[in-house]
C-alpha cells in the first residue's frame, strides 16, 4: 500500500468562499446552487450584520460571526466579487491523491481551512497560525517519514494573499510551497470597480447595503491593484492614488496598497521565496486592467500600456503575476478559463497534481484552441444571456455553448447552441431565463475537438425578488 503524501496541504478559498455563522446559526451558506435563495435569506438585515465597524484595521470583528467550512457550491454576492464555483471538486482531487482530513482520533494531511473573508488578510494569517501549526505537529508526531513534514498551501483567489502573508510572517520555517489559482498577487481592477461604483443598479435597494458592506471590508481594499494601472494622457501608466478614488475611504485604500508593499518587501528578504510560489493563472478572457479618472468618476478599460494581456475575467495578467516576474515567465502556468472556475478546472488541477507529486501528470496533447468568452455576471430575466466568443481568425473549429441551471431541483432544462464562427467571432443568446444561478460553458462540439473548455457563472436576478429589509 502506498504511503500517504508527506506534507500537510492547507486549502484556502477566496473571498466569499467560506460559510459564515452568526452565534452558531448559518448566515452565509448557499447550497445546491440556490444563490438567490441564500441572498434572500441573508437579506438587508443579514448583509448589514456583516458590515464591519470603521477603523477595524487588522483586528477581529468580535461580532459573533465565525467561519464554518469551504463553500461546496456556487456562491456570490454581486457587488462584492465574482460568482465562484465551490471547492468540492478541488477536495475530491486531493483525496484521490491520498490526502485526508484530520479527525479527533487521527492526524491528517489535508486541512480545508475556512476563514472570515471580511477581515484583514494580515489578521487571518495570524488567526490561522495556531490551527495550522497544531495540525502540522499532529501529522509530524507519526515520526519517520513524516517527522519533518512541511506545509503546502493550495489557494484560490484571495486565499493566496493570506498564504503569502503567513509564509513571510508566521510560518517561513515550515512552508514548502504556495500553489495559487487566480491569486491577485498585485491586485485586481475588480476591487476598484466594486468600491468606487458600488453594487449593480439591478440589485435595487439591496445594492446600497451591499456597497456599504464592500466599503467596510479590509479584505476588499487589500485586493486593490498595486501595479501601474492609471492612464493619464499619453504618458506611462501610474500607480493608484488612494486620495483620487471617489467615495473610497482614503485610510482603508492606503492600507490596502501598503499591504501589497509590505508583503513584497518581506518576500524579497527570503532568498528562496520565488522557488516556493507556483502561480496558476486564468488567461484569454476579457478582463478590466486599467482606469482613467477625473476625481469624481472612473472609466475602466481592458487595455494596458497599449496592449491587452487579458486575464481570467476578474484578475488581469499584470495583477496575477508576482512582482518582478515577466508576464511571459515560465514559472507561470496558464489555463484559459474564468476566475470562478479555476479551482475546479481539470487542466488547472492537473497542474496542481504535478506540483504536488513533482512529476508530469499527463503528456501534453495537441495545442488547444483557447476561446475568449465574454458573458455578463448579472442580468435581468427579461434581458436573457448574451455570449460573445472570439478565437484567432485563422482557426477552424466546431464550438458550442451550454447553459445549465446550478440548482439541481430546478425544473429548467439545460440548453445548447452551436456557435458559428465568422472572422474568428461568434455570438449566442439564451432567452426566457428564469431567476437563478447558471453555468455557461463554451467547448468543442465533439470530445475529440482540440478546444479548451471555458466556464462562467451567470446570475439572473429579479429586482422584485422578496428580501427582508
Amino acid at each position: 500500500m502506498t504511503a500517504p503524501p508527506k506534507d500537510l496541504v492547507v486549502v484556502l478559498p477566496g473571498i466569499l468562499g467560506s460559510t459564515l455563522h452568526l452565534d452558531g446559526r448559518p448566515i452565509w451558506e448557499p447550497s445546491g446552487g440556490a444563490v438567490l435563495n441564500a441572498l434572500g435569506r441573508l437579506g438587508g438585515r443579514g448583509i448589514r450584520s456583516l458590515i464591519l465597524p470603521a477603523g477595524i484595521g487588522d483586528n477581529p470583528a468580535d461580532d459573533g460571526i465565525t467561519p464554518g467550512q469551504l463553500m461546496p457550491d456556487v456562491h456570490a454576492i454581486p457587488g462584492i466579487w465574482t460568482p465562484i464555483k465551490g471547492y468540492d471538486d478541488t477536495l475530491k482531487r486531493l483525496r484521490a491523491l491520498g490526502y485526508s482530513e484530520p479527525s479527533a482520533a487521527r492526524p491528517g494531511n489535508l486541512l480545508p481551512l475556512a476563514y472570515d473573508w471580511r477581515l484583514s488578510n494580515r489578521y487571518t494569517a495570524r488567526w490561522m497560525a495556531p490551527i495550522i501549526q497544531r495540525e502540522l505537529a499532529r501529522w509530524r508526531s507519526q515520526g519517520g517519514h513524516y517527522a519533518d513534514a512541511q506545509v503546502v498551501f493550495l489557494c484560490h483567489s484571495m486565499g493566496g494573499l493570506v498564504a503569502r502573508w503567513y509564509a513571510t510572517h508566521e510560518g517561513a520555517d515550515h512552508t514548502r510551497k504556495i500553489i495559487t489559482l487566480g491569486t491577485p498577487y498585485r491586485g485586481s481592477m475588480k476591487a476598484v470597480n466594486q468600491l468606487v461604483n458600488g453594487a449593480p443598479r439591478l440589485l435595487g435597494r439591496l445594492g446600497a447595503t451591499i456597497t456599504a458592506l464592500a466599503r467596510s471590508l479590509p479584505a476588499v481594499h487589500q485586493l486593490l491593484p498595486s501595479y501601474a494601472c492609471v492612464i493619464a494622457g499619453t504618458g506611462e501608466p501610474t500607480h493608484l492614488d488612494p486620495g483620487k478614488l471617489p467615495d473610497v475611504d482614503w485610510a482603508m485604500a492606503s492600507d490596502g496598497l501598503s499591504f501589497h508593499a509590505e508583503l513584497e518587501e518581506a518576500e524579497a528578504l527570503q532568498d528562496d521565496f520565488r522557488n516556493r510560489i507556483h502561480p496558476i493563472v486564468g488567461t484569454h478572457q476579457p478582463t478590466a486592467t486599467t482606469l482613467q479618472t477625473n476625481g469624481t468618476s472612473i472609466w475602466i478599460h481592458d487595455g494596458y500600456d497599449g496592449n491587452n494581456f487579458f486575464g481570467d475575467s476578474t484578475v488581469p495578467l499584470p495583477g496575477a503575476t508576482p512582482k518582478g516576474v515577466p508576464l511571459d515567465s515560465n514559472i507561470i502556468r496558464r489555463v484559459p478559463d474564468k476566475h470562478g472556475n479555476l479551482q475546479r478546472n481539470k487542466a488547472a488541477l492537473d497542474e496542481v497534481e504535478g506540483i504536488l507529486t513533482a512529476q508530469p501528470v499527463v503528456i501534453k496533447g495537441p495545442k488547444l484552441t483557447e476561446p475568449s468568452v465574454e458573458v455578463p455576471e448579472l442580468v435581468h430575466p427579461g434581458e436573457g444571456i448574451s455570449v460573445h466568443v472570439a478565437v484567432p481568425p485563422s482557426i477552424r473549429v466546431g464550438l458550442h455553448t451550454t447553459l445549465t441551471p446550478d440548482d439541481p431541483t430546478s425544473r429548467v432544462r439545460g440548453r445548447t447552441q452551436v456557435l458559428r464562427l465568422k472572422d474568428g467571432e461568434a455570438r449566442a443568446h439564451f432567452e426566457d431565463v428564469v431567476p437563478g444561478s447558471y453555468t455557461l460553458t463554451v467547448s468543442g462540439t465533439s470530445p475529440s475537438a482540440a478546444v479548451a473548455s471555458v466556464t462562467a457563472t451567470v446570475l439572473v436576478w429579479d429586482p422584485d425578488f422578496t428580501l427582508d429589509s
